[in-house]
């Protein structure tokens, strides 16, 4: 009978620590099923655990039953973390104070330093004004005035070029206007008579202004030089505003009175007049000379310098084109990079597109008994050896292969020619 009662006690015991150590999932009971007291801190002689944030039971014999209860980690972290939200929701009401505190002040000194500006302003601005006072009968300082003279820069220049016995004959006038004289007075002649800017007339107290050949002379120079607009002021007695306004008139005015017949592709009358001027020379069916030049781009931007830039050069624009031995430019192709050669270009060019559409002009001529029907160009060795592209030998082997290498490359310098004109 005694050990059976010993037995149900010793269940009952057992049963009660399972009991516990079940409620200790809820929450942390007072007392561990051995009777030992809970212990909130974790002391430095705790050697077995000295984590923060756990409480467990004070049993001596912890480690070797585990049954004993022991707060999970997570609750302890979970309890820090709400202890630190507590602290937090604190200090963050502290910071808020302080912001509202400090917008308080920043309105106050902002109120004052405005009103210490407004009256520096107000104080500057009245001394500012009773000097302008003061000083208000002082004169105004007016344009400065240079009499040129220009009835003198108009017969110096009639003078030196268009009189009956001019200083400079008809050669220094090519050089220096880059142009014949028949040329330039038949320009001079349009003008006068159709743009109302370049006709001289006479001021508001009767003097004449500045006449037909200074305005045109100083638009030719420019052009001709790439000089700057006061580098004519000295000869041709004119400012730099008034150059820079020849310029532009003169520009636009031969655009408008010479374009139709100048600036266009040629027509069947001027194609057979190159084919007549080709055989006069020796090759029948050649319509002119083409090549390209490299145009330096000064103000090319930095970003675009390695595209347009060919070797350890300067950045350039390529030119193709077409002339006559007139030098009649009557095809052109500008603005690709410098970095490509002839046959890139030619690629690119729409010297060929009347062909390709079936717009071109029909033209025919006789070569040794044959007749021809498609005209040709005369080139440099780059270009393909097509049908429309004549080129000289590399090596001329005897007196006609001579002949032709020489003639031909003396006819290809129309192009050349022209291009040093430009």
């Amino acid at each position: 009978m005694e050990d059976e009662m010993r037995d149900m006690k010793a269940h009952k015991a057992y049963y009660n620590m399972l009991h516990f150590i079940s409620d200790a999932q809820q929450g942390i009971p007072k007392l561990c099923p051995c009777g030992s007291i809970t212990k909130e801190f974790v002391d430095e002689d705790d050697t077995y655990d000295y984590l923060p944030g756990k409480r467990y039971f004070i049993c001596t014999d912890y480690q070797n039953d585990g049954l004993h209860f022991r707060q999970p980690w997570v609750m302890g972290v979970q309890q820090e973390i709400e202890r630190l939200k507590l602290k937090f929701l604190e200090q963050e009401k502290l910071l808020r104070e302080c912001e509202a505190l400090k917008a308080n002040m920043a309105d106050e000194v902002g109120r004052r330093l405005d009103a210490a500006v407004n009256e520096a302003f107000d104080e500057y601005f009245e001394d500012t004004y009773n000097s302008i006072v003061e000083n208000r009968t002082d004169k105004k300082k007016k344009h400065a005035y240079v009499e040129r003279n220009r009835e003198a820069g108009h017969n110096c220049l009639w003078n030196d070029y268009f009189s009956e016995n001019p200083s400079f004959p008809e050669n220094l006038f090519r050089r220096r206007f880059h142009m014949n004289k028949q040329v330039f007075m038949r320009i001079i002649n349009t003008l006068s008579a159709n743009v109302p800017f370049f006709q001289q007339r006479r001021d508001a107290v009767g003097r004449l202004g500045l006449s037909t050949l200074q305005k045109c002379t100083a638009a030719i120079r420019m052009l001709a030089y790439g000089c700057a607009a006061d580098a004519v002021d000295e000869y041709l007695r004119l400012g730099e505003s008034t150059a820079l306004s020849c310029l532009t008139h003169f520009t636009d005015a031969v655009i408008l009175l010479f374009g139709e017949e100048y600036l266009r592709r040629p027509i069947p009358e001027d194609l057979q007049r190159l084919l007549d001027i080709g055989e006069i020379r020796g090759f029948p069916g050649m319509i002119g000379s083409i090549d390209c030049m490299h145009w330096e781009w000064k103000n090319c931007p930095t970003a675009w310098k390695g595209q347009y830039t060919r070797g350890s050069g300067k950045p350039t624009l390529v030119l193709e084109a077409v002339a006559s031995q007139d030098l009649w430019i009557w095809h052109t192709y500008f603005g690709s990079p410098g970095t490509l050669n002839d046959i890139n270009v030619l690629d690119r060019s729409p010297v060929f597109d009347d062909i390709y559409q079936g717009r071109s002009p029909r033209v025919t001529y006789m070569v040794n008994g044959h007749q021809y029907d498609l005209a040709y160009y005369l080139t440099d060795g780059i270009y393909p050896k097509w049908s429309t592209f004549i080129q000289s030998i590399t090596l001329p082997q005897g007196p006609k292969a001579e002949l032709f290498a020489k003639v031909q490359e003396a006819t290809r310098k129309d192009v050349e020619r022209a291009f040093g004109v430009l």
